[in-house]
């Protein structure tokens, strides 16, 4: 098939461009829709520039619209962030102390306009890194490096506490405020552990005391029960006796008595007896018979 080609005056082919026009009309007009809208992630605050000035208004996360070429959106993060540094202080008792910290921040979105027109998008190197160590040594010089180490809760919410004071005008929040470590000179390491140890040692003796003196009390005691127990056994042998002696006693009549002795008498009558008729001495008659004859011949010579 015979293809035929326009001609210009001159003799040359003229050469149609309606297609490239068409192409370059399309390549701009979607250049054009490109610059015209602006996608805000989540959790993402849009700073809107109008040829260069930050605006009064923001753009919320999601689709907008916004003039090509004159205007630019710069997003700004509001989620919860994590900074992490390393802090050198010294300690109330003038102890050096390194530390290793944790810092959650996040922006307020109302916030993010005038952080980047003050301070930019770098505001954590800008605000957040000096603030914090300047923080960290105030709170550190109060407490003594036994205090920093017994107390670290205390020690971290007061530098929150700090560090909200000075950040919240910007827009800056903390969430968090966390001392990952505390890390001492090796002489007050050294320190701190013969200390240990000597408390160790002395709670230690004075356990063993304080069971020398529950032994050595339990013992006493067991003495004392002893003795009471052997007091109270003489106690109650010495009051039964009482007791079957006055049974005795009581038991005792006359009846009783003269029976017990005829019941024991040898059918001899005494030698001697007393004007109430009980028996005195009990003398053989034949002593009796030679005290007469004696007496008798002293007599007789006289």
């Amino acid at each position: 098939m015979a293809r035929f080609q326009e001609l210009n005056k001159d003799g040359s082919v003229k050469h149609n461009f309606k297609g490239v026009k068409w192409i370059v009309i399309g390549a701009v007009a979607l250049l054009i829709v490109a610059n015209s809208t602006a996608i805000v992630p989540a959790g993402n605050t849009g700073v809107v520039l109008t040829l260069g000035k930050v605006s009064d208004m923001s753009y919320q996360e999601g689709f907008h619209l916004k003039v090509p070429f004159i205007q630019q959106v710069e997003n700004m993060s509001n989620k919860i962030q994590v900074y992490e540094t390393p802090a050198s202080a010294v300690s109330k008792d003038l102890q050096t102390v390194s530390s290793t910290i944790a810092v959650n921040y996040r922006l307020v979105a109302d916030n993010s306009p005038s952080m980047y027109k003050n301070v930019g998008l770098d505001y954590q190197t800008i605000l957040i890194t000096p603030v914090v160590q300047e923080c960290m040594k105030a709170v550190t010089a109060k407490y003594t490096a036994e205090q920093l180490i017994t107390e670290r809760t205390a020690v971290g919410d007061e530098v929150k506490t700090a560090l909200d004071a000075k950040l919240n005008d910007y827009g800056i929040f903390i969430e968090k405020f966390n001392i990952v470590n505390f890390d001492f000179s090796q002489e007050f390491n050294t320190a701190i552990e013969a200390k240990q140890v000597a408390e160790q040692n002395l709670l230690k003796t004075k356990t063993e005391q304080e069971q020398a003196l529950v032994i050595s009390n339990t013992d006493a005691q067991k003495k004392v029960i002893a003795a009471n127990a052997d007091a109270e056994a003489i106690l109650a042998e010495a009051q039964a006796q009482a007791d079957a002696n006055k049974l005795l006693e009581e038991s005792l009549t006359d009846k009783v008595i003269a029976y017990k002795q005829i019941e024991k008498w040898n059918g001899q009558m005494p030698k001697v007896v007393g004007s109430d008729n009980s028996m005195l001495i009990d003398v053989p008659l034949e002593d009796n018979t030679s005290s007469a004859s004696t007496s008798t011949s002293t007599e007789a010579g006289q």
